[in-house]
């Protein structure tokens, strides 16, 4: 091995003793203390050049008081912390080269956020080739999600909504356009996502969700399935109990006015999504009763949003698979986030410590 800094992490020396490395992204970088520049003589010599035995020689050499052992544990660390690289990583054999072309820049993406030690940079990439996702709803949310899977390089991408395509959805869910108009969603966005990527497998049906069993069979078929429907209002529900079943992390999305909605789920690894809901319905009775205004006749359940509320939430959603997939980012599981549009500054993570006493589907899972 020669070990090398990744360029996207370039570390900056202060001149107070200390430095960074990973760049200024908080959640990436770290500062080191270095009060002999030592630590700064040894991130230059990590630069792809020398092999580890080199680098410690040649340490050894300008700071005789370190020890080779010490200074090889320093460089184990650093590759660990997911700094460090191989210059001789060795050829990607698993993707073609048309493949490795079309991935390149979510390649590098991923060499900055990823800090698992890993054989290729390349990995992220294999792992998406060989998914399997199921998306369950293509309006505004689905379609931005499925959008985003399949550029990414999701190996097999299943589509399931039984809707047409309207005028009204054409402000927001962004597979379809005014000639769609009348057409089944699921038989144009599977269209539109082989003509965005031919590389992968793109499948769908027109199937509407009126009972668990359903959703069981299409969590049995997936590495992760996406919720991006909210009908019949039990719909969460019925996927949390199936993915708590078949053992498949899933993911849902909605908007709800200016906030953007989201949660994913890993069964077996904490408090699931029933188990909030549990939570919140325990926190209320304990609440004064909430008086509802009726002085307005309430119209047709509709949902207020645009193109990039939307997206937004439908971007996060592909987020989120991505990391349940690959492992990066490493997303907090098994809690909802919530952002705020307005103000882009208030946003808030829904963690619970434990599952709640009374779920019947974390027993299963567990």
């Amino acid at each position: 091995m020669r070990p090398r800094i990744k360029a996207e992490h370039c570390p900056a020396r202060f001149g107070d003793g200390w430095l960074r490395i990973g760049g200024k992204v908080f959640g990436i970088a770290a500062d080191l203390r270095d009060p002999d520049g030592a630590v700064w003589a040894l991130l230059e010599l990590l630069d792809g050049t020398r092999t580890v035995d080199q680098v410690i020689a040649d340490l050894v050499h300008r700071f005789p008081g370190r020890a080779a052992g010490e200074i090889r544990a320093d460089i184990e660390q650093l590759s660990e912390l997911g700094y460090v690289e191989d210059a001789d990583e060795p050829a990607c054999t698993a993707l073609s080269s048309r493949q490795r072309e079309r991935y390149e820049r979510g390649r590098l993406l991923n060499r900055w956020v990823d800090r698992t030690p890993r054989g290729s940079s390349w990995d992220f990439q294999i792992r998406l080739s060989r998914a399997r996702v199921v998306v369950v709803g293509l309006g505004g949310v689905g379609c931005t999600a499925a959008l985003a899977l399949a550029q990414s390089g999701v190996g097999r991408l299943h589509c399931v909504d039984h809707d047409v395509v309207e005028l009204s959805n054409l402000n927001r869910q962004v597979l379809y356009g005014e000639r769609d108009l009348g057409q089944p969603k699921a038989e144009v966005a599977v269209a539109k996502l082989r003509a965005v990527n031919s590389d992968i497998e793109v499948t769908g049906e027109p199937t509407r969700i009126e009972h668990p069993a359903a959703l069981r069979s299409l969590a049995a078929a997936c590495d992760v399935l996406v919720m991006s429907a909210d009908q019949p209002a039990e719909l969460w529900s019925w996927a949390n109990r199936a993915c708590a079943r078949t053992r498949t992390a899933w993911v849902h999305g909605a908007y709800r006015g200016p906030q953007a909605d989201m949660g994913l789920y890993r069964p077996g690894a904490g408090p699931c999504y029933e188990c909030a809901r549990a939570a919140d319905q325990d926190r209320a009775a304990l609440r004064p009763p909430v008086a509802e205004w009726r002085a307005v006749p309430m119209g047709p359940r509709v949902h207020a949003a645009n193109a990039v509320t939307a997206g937004m939430v439908g971007n996060l959603v592909a987020h989120a698979v991505l990391s349940l997939l690959t492992g990066s980012p490493r997303l907090r599981v098994n809690c909802q986030y919530g952002f705020n549009l307005v103000t882009l500054d208030h946003n808030f993570v829904t963690v619970l410590d434990r599952s709640h006493p009374e779920c019947r589907t974390c027993a299963v899972a567990s």
